[in-house]
């Protein structure tokens, strides 16, 4: 059974620079606004901002964290979810949503990027890798031109999943 409402992950690293804070806090927002979960790997930085904006628009937030222990969370996750996987918690990251936003973002987030293309699902970029695989004609990052035109983009594309 699909999930009820669109679950949109919101990938970047765990220090961020104030202008990618704001980006994915306008993204959680926008999010929230139009009635997505928003999942992450529950941290700091990007993944911190994206929760303050989707919870202050009364969205709903899950973590999805690298550690055993649920306090590992940033205060705005509403769920966290322990895995103790280290960094091979970035495949669940990206497996449960439908569609991801990479705002920013370091070697963490281009794993999560290569996860999600591997597993089918659509990346939408605000600031974040630039990337084209050999032999592909289409990019593996679709651009947005900011929140929430990815937020939009993302939510096209996670109705292929429905």
């Amino acid at each position: 059974m699909p999930p009820s409402r669109p679950f949109i992950c919101v990938i970047g690293a765990s220090q961020c620079t104030e202008e990618e804070a704001r980006t994915a806090e306008a993204v959680g927002r926008e999010l929230a606004r139009r009635g997505a979960a928003l999942v992450c790997g529950g941290h700091g930085g990007v993944m911190e901002a994206a929760c303050r904006g989707a919870q202050a628009a009364g969205g709903l937030t899950i973590g999805i964290l690298s550690e055993a222990d649920r306090r590992a969370a940033n205060r705005y996750v509403d769920v966290p979810i322990v895995t103790g996987l280290g960094w091979a918690r970035n495949s669940i990251v990206v497996l449960t949503g439908q569609a991801a936003i990479a705002v920013g973002g370091a070697y963490g987030t281009l794993s999560e990027i290569a996860y999600a293309r591997m597993y089918n699902r659509a990346v939408i970029g605000l600031g974040t890798w630039k990337l084209q695989a050999p032999g592909l004609a289409e990019a593996p990052v679709i651009l947005a031109s900011g929140p929430e035109d990815a937020v939009e983009k993302a939510l096209a594309a996670a109705r292929m999943w429905e």
